[in-house]
């Protein structure tokens, strides 16, 4: 995911097309890391993997409606296993390949091919990216054009999941009339947790009034103080919420369980932890971190949030040598399958950091990454260049044609996604 980073964003406007017909569309940008050299004022960031927290209590959320409105609880016409299994198995491979997928849509320069990409290989998740001063109401408009392009199984829509970078600071894509000025990490982790939940409940609300669905926040990575603007994707942009395990945990959680008050999905970022590392992945090749085990206390934040019921982990693009020393962690059987799926015991949706033009993957062919990537056991392939989709479905489809095994996996992917867009209101079933 790209951001564009500047001392305070500017009025604009800007004209998104869909597809058949193709709908006037205005997008905000938004990142995962950060491709920033500090220092500088306009920039492009990234790294992402937001956390679900501790929900209160006895509290209940809103449930999201497909255009990104908050209903009351009602008893669901289908139980989450039996509505996912009856979209499911109503797909053509090619619509379950396209559930993999989240694909960026730049605000900034607005392309209709970029958007005939995403609907020609039904793509079930979109990210807006860039920067946006256009404000909820016309941010909403905009992303109920771009739902009507939703792929439709039995008659019935799959909703598009809509997600954005929504951290504080430096990273937040969506600004403008009906958006708060949100503080970077460093400073909500100042903040009492009763405080931030408080204040994260209301950030969810403008976001789900945009039509928003999924924010790519918060941020779990533990910067040490020895370290601090040192690390380059975190810690120079004051995106962690503290320095040690505890604040981190306790304020990703406040967070988390604010937004899940106001029926906004969080996701996890960036398991298992950039914050002991020196290199941004989107700008830097070879990024390692030679401290983290299994084991740290630094996972910790990572380790709550699961339990608390994140439906979204992030996974990030480097090497973690104490951990697997082969692989990035966006492609290692044991980051995902060990770490994150056994040891955590994690359930929920495994989404890549951007593999479409971080320079970490550079050396690998868009056909490896997303190979790579649903091997290693993820789920959701975000990427914020479009164009690189469909070489990566088309490896994915003839790898299921070839692979009973590896066709059983992506199933088991896309049954997860489509749990998380049930639960989030974003399945018709009858």
């Amino acid at each position: 995911m790209r951001i564009r980073v500047r001392q305070r964003p500017r009025s604009r406007r800007t004209a998104l097309r869909t597809g058949v017909p193709l709908t006037t569309l205005a997008l905000a940008v938004a990142g995962c890391g950060a491709s920033v050299t500090p220092g500088t004022t306009t920039t492009s960031l990234r790294n992402t993997v937001a956390t679900q927290g501790t929900p209160t209590s006895g509290a209940t959320s809103p449930t999201p409606s497909p255009t990104g409105t908050a209903t009351a609880h009602t008893a669901p016409m289908a139980t989450a296993t039996s509505c996912t299994d009856q979209i499911l198995a109503g797909m053509t491979t090619a619509q379950r390949v396209g559930q993999l997928f989240m694909g960026g849509v730049n605000a900034a320069k607005p392309d209709q091919a970029q958007l005939r990409i995403l609907r020609d290989n039904h793509v079930g998740s979109v990210m807006l990216t860039g920067r946006s001063s256009v404000g909820t109401a016309a941010t909403r408009k905009i992303v109920d054009g771009f739902r009507g392009q939703a792929d439709r199984v039995g008659g019935k829509q799959v909703g598009l999941v809509v997600a954005t970078d929504q951290e504080g600071g430096k990273v937040q894509v969506l600004n403008g009339p009906g958006f708060s000025a949100m503080p970077n990490g460093v400073t909500q982790g100042r903040k009492s947790t009763t405080m931030l939940r408080a204040e994260a409940a209301i950030w969810a609300q403008q976001l789900k009034r945009a039509g928003v669905d999924l924010n790519l926040a918060p941020v779990a990575d533990v910067v040490p103080a020895s370290l601090g603007t040192r690390n380059i994707p975190i810690g120079s942009f004051q995106r962690e919420y503290g320095n040690t395990p505890g604040p981190v945990t306790s304020h990703t959680g406040a967070f988390a369980a604010g937004f899940k008050q106001s029926g906004v999905m969080t996701t996890l970022k960036h398991f298992p932890g950039l914050g002991q590392v020196i290199g941004n992945t989107d700008t830097t090749a070879n990024v390692v971190d030679s401290v983290t085990t299994s084991t740290s206390a630094s996972l910790d934040p990572f380790k709550s949030g699961i339990q608390a019921g994140s439906p979204f982990v992030m996974v990030s693009s480097a090497t973690y040598n104490k951990i697997d020393a082969q692989h990035i962690a966006a492609f290692s059987p044991t980051v995902i399958g060990q770490l994150l799926r056994g040891q955590m015991g994690f359930k929920g949706v495994v989404i890549s950091d951007d593999i479409g033009n971080a320079v970490a993957v550079r050396s690998f062919t868009p056909a490896q990454r997303a190979l790579n990537f649903t091997s290693a056991g993820g789920d959701m392939i975000l990427t914020v260049r479009p164009d690189v989709i469909p070489a990566m479905a088309q490896a994915i489809q003839t790898r299921m044609g070839q692979d009973a095994s590896y066709r059983a996996k992506i199933d088991d992917s896309v049954r997860r996604i489509l749990d998380a867009k049930h639960n989030a209101g974003l399945l018709q079933c009858s």
